[in-house]
């Protein structure tokens, strides 16, 4: 059954901004129905012009480009809450590809609406440009620490990034998330190769800073965490959902 933003669990959790009832008849009124795909499925692929955007409702899943070679380089991880498709609906087709991890249940709305959000409803498109503008800002911060951070910070912060996203979309429980995702994506969006990625885990499970294994991670020491990545312990920004 469809679910009605009224009724949106997202809306409940303190990740997400306050939706005024203005905001909840708007989304409501846009949202085309829901889209539910199995995992390792293709969401969105780059080189392509979908007609439709999501956001994610249930299920997470990687953002990805693929080279001319056939290899694939992680970009990001998907979770709950995130809103899929805009770079197209913009730019008339995607520059990168969305795969599904595991099951996941989409909101679905139409590409063409997004110009009549703007137009009607400025303070609503407001929260697409700040979710756009929030992406660009995680796609930095990912880059500064491929760039600059050494192994062990890398993934230190990685580890970290993951807990975040997963208190903030409600998939964690204090620091206990389920962690559906490969450890060879990690490696790739880290940088790393897989090798090097299994040893510095190594490292940081021996450390009983945190343990990555059957499909959970367990952040044992937030503070001595935040200390080996060098970066300080802060939660996500508190965003809006589409």
């Amino acid at each position: 059954m469809r679910i009605s933003c009224q009724d949106c669990p997202l809306r409940k959790l303190d990740g997400f901004q306050a939706f005024s009832a203005s905001d909840i008849k708007i989304t409501d009124a846009l949202k085309h129905g829901e889209l539910r795909v199995d995992a390792g499925m293709p969401i969105l692929e780059e080189g392509t012009s979908s007609p439709q955007l999501y956001t994610v409702l249930q299920g997470q899943g990687v953002r990805y480009k693929t080279l001319e070679s056939g290899r694939r380089q992680v970009l990001s991880f998907v979770f709950p809450g995130d809103f899929l498709g805009l770079q197209a609906a913009v730019m008339e087709e995607m520059d990168h590809s969305v795969e599904s991890t595991t099951e996941m249940v989409l909101c679905v709305f139409d590409r063409k609406d997004l110009r009549r959000l703007y137009r009607d409803a400025p303070e609503r498109a407001f929260d697409v440009t700040w979710v756009a503008a929030e992406e660009e800002t995680m796609l930095s911060e990912a880059l500064t620490a491929v760039g600059q951070r050494t192994a062990k910070e890398r993934v230190a912060w990685g580890l970290m990034r993951l807990m975040q996203r997963s208190k903030a979309s409600g998939l964690a429980k204090r620091d206990r998330a389920p962690m559906p995702f490969r450890q060879t994506d990690f490696a790739d969006a880290m940088g790393l190769s897989l090798v090097h990625t299994n040893k510095t885990l190594s490292i940081i499970r021996r450390a009983k800073l945190a343990t990555w294994a059957d499909g959970w991670l367990d952040i044992h020491d937030p503070k001595g965490l935040a200390e080996m990545a060098g970066t300080p312990l802060n939660g996500d920004h508190c965003r809006p959902l589409i």
